[in-house]
């Protein structure tokens, strides 16, 4: 009897279920025996101990199914040497209850603070295999990350929306996207939409520029501009500020987000009339898109593969296209940015992307 245990932790997004889907359909279809444990809501199931032994049934119809049928929460990385609130160890809960259970290996699906987590279980000695789940794609060590792709789709769908209502009224919006540290989301769905701006953590902006290029479009007689910004980009005088200068001048910013603050700045500098559009969690939300399903099939797959091969330590990832393994103290604590010098930056500017640089 192979017994494995499941979580799914951090933010939501698609094709979790699908990525559970793949992992539990292999095993079973090639094992003689299995038991596929679910650990509700994440870490916090393992810390107390709360799952329910899955079956067959349980992954039957949710290829298409978004958020996860194990709930999900948010445990931070740097929190979890720390006692709960009755001085729980919660590592040592984790391991007591991973061998209580006589679990031969664990598989967590999760993003950046997930993984960092995992390689802690694996250093205290358990069995674990990880599966990339992030609309942000910033985990290191895979091309792609599921959820990615489908939250493509949304954000763009919202900057194809704003377009007529944008010339209509010849308007600057501002169409702000998930990303703090990265701008993936925000660079693909700002080419894919049409979007005359983009501004990405990775490329600081300098808001005169910004606020050129859109007087050069109302010189040129373009009635509107789109602006597509990720939640993290930064000014280059914000950039320059330490950590700690940062926050402090976050902390005091009268605006919900930087794209009111921007909208600020930009009607101030050109006159022109400015609305913000925040899609928010719509672009966690929904069903996974076909890409996704096929990508997380593919994934899934390839860590039952390794599990029954008791081939445990790893992420799996995919690079040119392939399933591949990736040890997991190379993953955790790691980001994948955008390269301010990369291609596809440099041949969006060709089209007339303008990035505020």
């Amino acid at each position: 009897m192979k017994r494995i245990g499941m979580l799914t932790s951090g933010g939501d997004c698609q094709s979790l279920n699908a990525t559970m889907r793949s992992v539990a359909k292999t095993l079973y279809g090639n094992l003689e025996e299995v038991e596929i444990y679910g650990f509700q809501e994440g870490y916090k199931g393992l810390i107390y101990n709360n799952y329910r032994i899955m079956k067959p049934s349980d992954f039957s119809g949710i290829l298409t199914e978004g958020g996860t049928i194990l709930g999900t929460s948010r445990q931070p990385f740097k929190l979890m040497r720390v006692p709960d609130a009755n001085g729980l160890d919660k590592v040592e809960a984790m391991k007591e209850n991973y061998r209580k259970l006589k679990l031969n290996g664990l598989v967590i699906l999760g993003g950046n603070g997930s993984h960092k987590t995992a390689n802690l279980l694996r250093e205290e000695g358990l069995n674990v295999i990880t599966l990339p789940k992030t609309i942000d794609n910033d985990l290191w060590g895979t091309d792609l990350t599921f959820g990615f792709h489908s939250a493509i789709e949304i954000a763009t769908n919202a900057i194809d929306c704003i377009h007529t209502t944008a010339a209509s009224h010849g308007r600057v919006f501002i169409v702000e996207i998930m990303g703090h540290k990265v701008g993936w989301l925000t660079l693909h769905a700002g080419i894919a939409g049409g979007a005359d701006i983009i501004l990405i953590p990775e490329i600081p902006y300098d808001i005169d520029s910004v606020a050129a290029a859109i007087k050069k479009r109302a010189d040129q007689g373009k009635r509107f501009s789109i602006l597509a910004v990720a939640e993290g980009a930064i000014s280059k005088e914000d950039a320059k500020l330490s950590k700690k200068e940062l926050k402090e001048k976050r902390s005091k910013r009268i605006y919900p987000s930087i794209s009111y603050e921007l909208g600020a700045q930009i009607q101030e500098k050109t006159g022109q009339e400015i609305r913000i559009t925040v899609p928010g969690h719509m672009q966690r939300g929904g069903p996974p898109c076909p890409f996704d399903r096929v990508l997380s099939t593919r994934l899934g797959a390839a860590a039952a593969e390794l599990i029954m091969k008791d081939d445990y330590g790893y992420m799996i990832g995919i690079k040119n296209d392939r399933t591949t393994r990736v040890p997991l103290e190379e993953v955790a604590g790691k980001l994948r940015y955008v390269e301010p010098d990369a291609p596809i930056i440099k041949e969006a500017k060709l089209v007339g992307i303008t990035f505020g640089d």
